[in-house]
């Protein structure tokens, strides 16, 4: 799969992500913020088990091999959907993505420059400080009430 193809899967990714913790929040809106986490987990986990069994092509045999700090995706995850559901509904769906979008890109920006967990890192240069910051310029307008 070329770099563009991945490039626009994640640009519906990201559509995703905008549409979800609205969803979430309505949901929470008739049963409640933490159970509206625990539902879409649920969904997911049963969409999921559906796509291994499936799709699968690794070991779930594997995964005692696995280090503790590497099966805390489901908790940050359980965490920020559980986050969205509660500022979507005061902030709104735009400001709150803005947030997150800054967060994720400044994270990212230093993971690259670390090379954390092991992945090929990019050096922090000017360019990608200025974008940052562009950014972050814009999550602020995007905020501002």
């Amino acid at each position: 799969m070329s770099n563009l193809a991945l490039f626009l899967l994640m640009m519906c990714g990201g559509a995703i992500l905008a549409l979800q913790p609205s969803i979430n929040a309505r949901l929470a809106q008739k049963i409640g913020v933490i159970e509206s986490s625990f539902v879409s987990f649920a969904v997911g986990t049963i969409a999921l088990a559906a796509a291994v069994s499936l799709f699968g092509r690794g070991s779930l045999r594997s995964l005692p091999g696995a280090s503790w700090w590497e099966l805390t995706g489901g908790l940050l995850g359980a965490v920020f959907v559980t986050l969205t559901i509660v500022v979507v509904p005061r902030l709104g769906t735009a400001a709150t993505m803005a947030a997150i979008i800054a967060a994720q890109l400044t994270t990212g920006l230093v993971m690259d420059q670390l090379g954390l967990f092991g992945f090929r890192g990019a050096p922090l240069d000017a360019r990608r400080i200025a974008g940052a910051i562009i950014l972050m310029a814009g999550a602020a307008l995007i905020y501002r009430r």
